[in-house]
């Protein structure tokens, strides 16, 4: 079962992919980090939610 959070991060993740293959494309260091920095808050935010699923399995 998929929850909220693992949605939002993957999600996120795609975001900072897209963002940071732009700021590549374009030569732009500043999107760059910052597609960057999103990659890292999905993939934080992805492993909350796996944790989270696997206590609710717990229980």
């Amino acid at each position: 079962m998929v929850n909220r959070d693992q949605v939002a991060g993957i999600a996120k993740q795609m975001k900072g992919s897209v963002k940071q293959a732009a700021g590549k494309a374009t030569g732009n260091r500043r999107t760059q980090v910052e597609g960057a920095a999103d990659k890292l808050a999905g993939k934080v935010q992805k492993a909350y939610g796996d944790v989270k699923d696997k206590v609710k399995k717990a229980f």
